[in-house]
């Protein structure tokens, strides 16, 4: 296959922008801020680089165009792609099965059927513009195919893939029916990167059970003598840009004035998730309805503001979620509310950056008790955000953050008692030792930003020689 002219591409689901049609045709986009784009933006831009990916509306085809430097490659994603590939296979099965099962995984070959057939035409879109010998990218769980597919069209590339959510032990992967193909599809990469040191050791397990390959401590070793890498690389966020967000007068102001508009209580409780059932958002809220009930926090004087973000409504489990958590809150608010004054405030939406920065300043107690997640970056923003030294963070220990933030407070979300206190410990912690936490918190979140991750991850993939094969070893 010819080479294109791209020594850098990087290929995710979505583009860096979001496309749009109306209604007479015309086509228009915006961008998308997120940790993905801020982390590679600086090496689009010193290399020759290209971003491969879907749009974010169906049955739109587009050529190729530039954006700030960057060749934008669009992939075509039809209307019964988006619901087989992505609202099927990749987050109706995939994406409940490697989070445990929180959520029962659905299993359809017509899913499988499409996952394969636009993994290869994202294959096909990568190898048209890389160059010979070009570094490729792959990210995430809706491409896991991409690496193998690739390689047999280009076998010059390097090719680095990251896993952005949980890896699966064994015992859970094994379920799906096309385990094997995935692994292959996996281990066309040269450096296979997850957010914990546990999920790159659940791959190599899987490796192992799945294949007749050979391993070396976290390396796999192919026929042709290639050496696949499995090691973890803790995602981050632009930490220093969100840090002096939150310090401009016109957040700090902001901040100001949410507390005085849930009317200046003693303790405000903040949660920030989408709408996701592996957020732990029911179980938040029944932690802190029994504190209410118990009198261990008082109604009158507590809040606690949880915002949903709208997420795959399309999806049947996610509409049940959103009742659910409807009817949670209204019981709470029904039973301890007051005239002006509701103990929750539940808020079904997306907000700015700059409204984030000002709730996580205005927030005592941040809660992150997700039941499982791959990193969750909402407890980094708080933290960035925090540079007064004040506030906490209570933090499953379910989230790949746990390995990272040691000034947290550590739950098992599963334990509602032990929330309770975990919840009640922190709406009460002590100023000193509050100082204490979110400096060591701070001194890790600003130290590892999320360009440090991409440095890292790439300086990996194009000099393998530097590493070890046993990352525990590495990191010792």
């Amino acid at each position: 296959m010819p080479s294109g002219r791209y020594d850098f591409v990087v290929v995710a689901n979505r583009l860096p922008v979001d496309v749009s049609v109306d209604d007479d045709g015309k086509v228009s986009w915006t961008r998308s801020p997120g940790g993905l784009v801020t982390a590679l933006a600086p090496v689009m831009a010193s290399t020759s680089g290209a971003w491969v990916g879907w749009g974010g509306s169906p049955d739109v085809e587009l050529e190729p165009f530039e954006v700030d430097g960057t060749e934008l490659v669009p992939v075509l994603l039809t209307a019964d792609d988006v619901e087989r590939y992505y609202e099927g296979f990749s987050n109706d099965t995939l994406w409940p099965l490697y989070h445990d099962v929180i959520a029962p995984p659905t299993f359809h070959r017509q899913w499988w059927d499409a996952y394969r057939r636009v993994n290869e035409r994202f294959a096909e879109a990568v190898a048209e513009q890389a160059a010979d010998g070009a570094t490729v990218w792959v990210h995430d769980y809706q491409l896991q195919l991409v690496p193998r597919l690739l390689r047999e069209r280009r076998p010059d590339l390097r090719i680095g893939y990251f896993h952005h959510i949980p890896f699966p032990p064994l015992e859970i992967f094994a379920q799906l029916p096309w385990r094997r193909q995935v692994v292959e599809g996996l281990l066309g990469a040269d450096l296979v990167g997850f957010q914990r040191q546990g999920d790159a050791a659940n791959f190599v397990r899987v490796t192992r059970r799945f294949t007749d390959l050979a391993t070396r401590g976290q390396s796999v070793l192919q026929p042709d003598g290639r050496v696949v890498r499995a090691a973890a690389f803790p995602i981050s966020i632009d930490s220093h840009a969100f840090d002096e967000l939150a310090r401009t007068p016109a957040v700090q102001e902001r901040a100001r004035q949410i507390r005085a508009e849930l009317g200046d209580p003693s303790v405000v409780l903040l949660g920030v998730d989408r709408l996701d059932y592996t957020k732990g958002i029911r179980h938040r809220i029944k932690a802190y309805g029994e504190l209410l009930e118990d009198g261990r926090l008082s109604a009158e004087s507590t809040t606690l503001v949880q915002v949903a973000s709208p997420s795959r409504e399309n999806v049947g489990a996610y509409a049940q979620l959103r009742d659910e958590v409807e009817l949670l809150v209204g019981r709470i608010n029904g039973d301890y509310g007051q005239v002006g004054h509701a103990p929750v405030q539940y808020l079904h939406q997306s907000f700015p950056m700059e409204e984030m920065a000002a709730l996580y300043l205005a927030a005592d107690v941040m809660l992150v008790t997700a039941l499982r997640d791959g990193m969750n970056l909402v407890a980094k923003e708080y933290v960035a955000a925090r540079s007064d030294d004040r506030g906490a963070l209570v933090l499953s220990e379910f989230t790949g953050a746990a390995d990272e933030l040691s000034g947290a407070v550590l739950v098992n979300p599963h334990d509602i008692d032990g929330m309770k206190d975990a919840i009640a410990y922190a709406a009460q912690l002590d100023p000193r030792e509050s100082r204490k936490r979110m400096r060591r918190l701070r001194r890790r979140v600003l130290g590892h930003d999320v360009t440090a991750w991409s440095r890292e991850f790439l300086d990996a993939l194009a000099h393998p020689e530097r590493q070890q094969a046993d990352p525990e070893a590495a990191r010792a």
